[in-house]
C-alpha cells in the first residue's frame, strides 16, 4: 500500500523566522558526537541542514535525510560538497532505504527532530530498530529531542482552544492530529535496549527558551504567531478554511500572551530536551 503524501508546510524562511534558536543550543549533543576525521555521519531529521553544518568541517562525510522537500532543497543549496549531501527520505521508514541502512554508519546523529519522526505509533520502534541497524558494531546513536512535558502549554492551548463546540474537534481527536512525540526517558531507554543498544548517556532537562524576537529587535506577538503556525501546522490544517485558521491562531495566542510572557515583554516557551546518547554492540 502506497503511505498517502504528507503536505510539506516548512520552509527555511519561516523555520529561521520562527525557530533559529534550535540549531544553535545544540553544544552538549555537539560535544557528545564528538566529530573525528574519519567519521561517517547520518543526520536523521536535518532539516535545513544548519545544524548539519556545525560539523560537516570536522567529519569525513554526512548524509543527511529529511522529509520535508524544501528544507532538503534549502541544505542542498546552502551545504552540498564532495563531504556532505542531503536526501529526501520519510525517516518512519528508515529500513526501507537499503543504500542507508547498509551503510555501516559510524555515527547517527539527530537534533530536535525525533519527537516528529516518532509520532506514528506504528513506526516507533521500527524507527528505532533501523538507527541501530544501520550503524556499524560500536557505533553510536546521538540525539536530542522534546521531552515528555515539551511545550505542555502550547498543546494545552490547542486542546482548549480547538475543542470549543464551534469547531466539533472531540478532545481525543485532538490529540490524534497532534504532530509530536515527546518520549519519557523510561520509554526511551526501554526501547533502545530493546533493539540492541547499550545506553551510555541519558537526561531530561527542562530548558525554558526565548521565542525569536521580531525583526526591530523587539519582542513580539509575531514571534509567538510565527511559531503557532509553523509547529502547529498539522492541527491548522484541519480547520476548513484561512479565515478560521487565522481566528484560530489569534485565540491561541491570546490564551498564551499572558502565559508565556516576561516581565520585560519577552516570551519564552517551556521546552523539555531529552538527549541521550546509545551505542550498538
Amino acid at each position: 500500500m502506497t503511505e498517502q503524501k504528507k503536505k510539506d508546510h516548512w520552509s527555511s524562511e519561516a523555520y529561521a523566522a520562527s525557530a533559529s534558536f534550535v540549531p544553535n543550543l545544540t553544544q552538549k549533543i555537539l560535544a557528545w558526537l564528538s566529530p573525528q576525521p574519519t567519521d561517517r555521519v547520518l543526520d536523521i531529521g536535518c532539516g535545513d541542514g544548519k545544524f548539519t553544518a556545525k560539523f560537516i568541517d570536522h567529519v569525513g562525510y554526512v548524509l543527511g535525510v529529511d522529509a520535508s522537500p524544501a528544507m532538503i532543497d534549502a541544505a542542498n543549496k546552502s551545504y552540498r560538497s564532495e563531504k556532505a549531501e542531503f536526501r529526501v527520505v520519510d525517516c518512519r521508514y528508515l529500513e526501507r532505504e537499503e543504500g542507508v541502512i547498509s551503510a555501516g554508519w559510524d555515527k547517527i546523529i539527530s537534533n530536535a527532530a525525533l519527537h516528529w519522526i516518532l509520532r506514528d505509533e506504528s513506526t516507533r520502534t521500527s524507527t528505532i530498530r533501523a538507527i541501530h541497524s544501520a550503524l556499524r558494531p560500536g557505533g553510536r546513536f546521538i540525539f536530542e529531542q522534546g521531552g515528555h512535558g515539551n511545550v505542555g502549554e502550547v498543546l494545552t492551548a490547542f486542546l482548549a482552544v480547538l475543542s470549543h463546540p464551534r469547531y466539533g474537534f472531540s478532545v481525543a481527536r485532538l490529540h490524534e492530529l497532534s504532530p509530536w512525540y515527546f518520549a519519557t526517558e523510561d520509554w526511551m531507554r526501554r526501547t533502545l535496549e530493546e533493539v540492541g543498544f547499550v545506553v551510555e548517556q541519558l537526561e531530561i532537562e527542562y530548558r525554558p527558551t526565548r521565542l525569536t524576537e521580531d525583526d526591530n529587535g523587539k519582542p513580539g506577538s509575531s514571534g509567538l504567531e510565527g511559531w503557532i503556525r509553523l509547529m502547529g501546522a498539522q492541527f491548522l490544517e484541519a480547520l476548513k478554511d484561512d479565515a478560521d485558521r487565522d481566528a484560530t491562531v489569534a485565540r491561541i495566542c491570546e490564551v498564551l500572551e499572558p502565559v508565556v510572557t516576561r516581565e520585560d515583554g519577552s516570551r519564552w516557551l517551556g521546552y523539555v530536551r531529552l538527549r541521550g546518547v546509545a551505542r550498538k554492540v
